[in-house]
């Protein structure tokens, strides 16, 4: 798991298949406790499997600030070492959309 500059919002969580689920969910709770919107990246059917478990841990530790979450999935090309690969992205929000930061 990392981060992607991302010009528009907050950073794009990166998912592996080797990926820790709970430490990718403490970064989604993070990051939406701050920005109220996450964006979380997977390629590859173990990724996707780790960034599935990681969105319902993240709206576990999020319930206890009462925040609920929903996460809308969507296929997006990015470039990676000069070839073309096609991700999962999930834009996670919280239930009923986006709030400002503040």
């Amino acid at each position: 798991m990392n981060a992607d500059e991302n010009a528009s919002g907050p950073d794009v969580i990166k998912v592996s298949a080797k990926s820790r689920s709970t430490a990718v969910a403490g970064a989604i709770a993070g990051v939406i406790r701050e920005h109220h919107y996450a964006e979380v990246q997977a390629i590859g059917a173990g990724a996707v499997n780790q960034a599935v478990k990681a969105l319902a841990i993240a709206r576990g530790y999020l319930s206890r600030d009462e925040i609920d979450i929903v996460f809308t999935p969507y296929f997006t090309e990015v470039n990676i070492d000069g070839q073309e690969r096609t991700a999962v992205r999930f834009a996670v929000e919280p239930r009923g959309g986006r709030t400002s930061a503040g």
